[in-house]
């Protein structure tokens, strides 16, 4: 099964190789034809520590790193060229 990536920005970098990177996804209502804006947060695993507050980032689902982290940071070239 394909591993998710999403886009996000980061909202704090204080603890340890952690990032929490807020993610925005937008929708149309089903009945009020409304577009709806969601948010949530991701804690990110960032062994680097290379990335700060509102950085956009990409993340990427991985096995279970803590309690709360089951993400991880994508650093190649690519990604972060285009974020």
């Amino acid at each position: 099964m394909p591993k998710r990536i999403l886009q996000g920005t980061v909202t704090s970098n204080t603890n340890a190789q952690t990032v929490t990177v807020l993610v925005e996804r937008r929708f149309t209502h089903p009945v009020l034809k409304k577009t709806i804006r969601k948010t949530k947060k991701y804690r990110a695993h960032d062994a680097a520590e290379q990335f700060k507050v509102g950085d956009k980032v990409r993340i990427q689902e991985c096995a279970p790193v803590s309690k709360n982290k089951r993400w991880e940071v994508v650093t190649d070239e690519a990604a972060t060229a285009e974020a």
